[in-house]
């Protein structure tokens, strides 16, 4: 399928958000022993782009989790990939793409405070605060947005256009 995709936020805005964001994490994190956990798929982007922008040492993991069929959030998350170390005592930042429903964001800080971390902060880069079914406590984020579908800069639909340099929204959904 073919979108039209409106952009709606641009490369430039990206990387300078990004990189506040950074600063702000750097000087939160100093000295500290940290693990940052990217959510997959759709952070990859946003999250290499803000660990080289936090200037100081940690580790990096990855966690799979999925909740989308097409364009709505089914409510249903899904484990996909595990981490591979354990977090206990160490803090964690959780680095995730868009929070919605705050469905997947609730699961994802619950199964990592199980863990028993030193602390847990949460960054995301978009927020769309009207879609919200559960109440979500962030820490960090980049952007709210009103509740449109949007994709680019690792947001995707059906597999296709996480590579775009920016956000956009999509024009044409039924």
């Amino acid at each position: 399928m073919d979108l039209q995709i409106k952009p709606f936020i641009s490369a430039e805005k990206i990387q300078q958000r990004v990189k506040e964001l950074g600063q702000e994490l750097t000087k939160k994190f100093q000295n500290k022993d940290v693990v940052a956990i990217c959510v997959l798929k759709g952070s990859f982007m946003f999250y290499s782009d803000l660990i080289r922008n936090i200037d100081t040492d940690l580790a990096c993991e990855f966690y799979g989790v999925s909740s989308y069929h097409g364009t709505s959030s089914s409510g249903e998350i899904k484990v996909t990939l595990d981490l591979n170390k354990p977090v206990e005592n160490r803090h964690v930042l959780l680095v995730e793409d868009i929070v919605d429903t705050g469905l997947t964001m609730n699961y994802l800080k619950n199964s990592i405070l199980s863990r028993k971390p030193a602390s847990l902060t949460t960054v995301t880069l978009l927020e769309k605060p009207e879609a919200l079914k559960v109440p979500c406590q962030l820490d960090h984020v980049g952007f709210k947005i009103s509740n449109e579908f949007v994709v680019g800069y690792g947001l995707d639909y059906e597999g296709q256009y996480r590579n775009l340099p920016y956000i956009g929204q999509v024009q044409n959904f039924q």
